[in-house]
């Protein structure tokens, strides 16, 4: 029985993705000899911020880049932040019926926060762990641990719910069954790749995985 759910935050639960990509667009522009287009920031989506910086740029000293980035994003945050349909509503179901919840991101925390509480579903996770908490970020799994251990969590009875193949790997490297959002900008058959132990196509399909009720149909 599943008693404990791991979200990761961008793409999965909140749907950040048009702030990200042009956070990207914006920050890039007349940086690069070639410019920076969707298709090379989707697949990258998901790595720590500075690590998708040095890449981009092809440069080690990326603190300007960074600080543009974030300057752009913070200003633009509440206007393209929401959450996506029936999250809300089904964490309400998880934490009503006593599951225990988490949010393990490659985000800052302050732009997790703000994220979660714009959206009104902060006050659900009992632990919020970032990038700025850990020493090596997913598909590393000690992020998972530690929210697991802030959490009091058996890791027998908890898995991860991921857009990704960081939160895919990351939930097989610390022995979690893993749930593969079809909504990922990635696509399916992206997420298929990596196998994880489910995919959902609706969010409230974690409670029938659960074992809370089964999805109607």
């Amino acid at each position: 029985m599943i008693q404990t759910v791991l979200f990761d935050l961008d793409g999965t639960i909140l749907d950040t993705n048009e702030l990200i990509i042009q956070s990207f667009l914006h920050t890039f522009e007349g940086v690069t000899a070639e410019p920076l287009t969707r298709s090379h920031i989707i697949p990258n989506m998901g790595r720590p911020l500075v690590e998708q910086m040095v890449f981009f740029s092809g440069r080690e000293e990326v603190e300007d880049l960074v600080a543009k980035y974030r300057h752009f994003n913070l200003t633009r945050h509440d206007e393209l932040v929401t959450e996506f349909p029936k999250v809300r509503e089904t964490l309400a179901k998880l934490h009503a019926a006593g599951i225990r919840m988490g949010v393990v991101t490659s985000k800052i925390r302050k732009t997790t926060e703000m994220g979660l509480k714009l959206t009104g579903i902060y006050d659900y996770f009992g632990s919020i762990v970032t990038v700025e908490d850990v020493e090596k970020a997913k598909p590393d799994p000690e992020g998972i641990r530690k929210a697991l251990q802030e959490l009091g969590a058996d890791p027998a009875t908890a898995l991860m719910v991921g857009d990704s193949h960081y939160d895919i790997e990351a939930a097989h490297n610390a022995g979690l069954p893993s749930v593969g959002v079809a909504w990922s900008l990635k696509g399916l058959e992206y997420l298929q790749g990596y196998s994880p132990t489910h995919i959902i196509h609706d969010i409230e399909e974690l409670l029938g995985i659960i074992g809370l009720e089964e999805k109607q149909v």
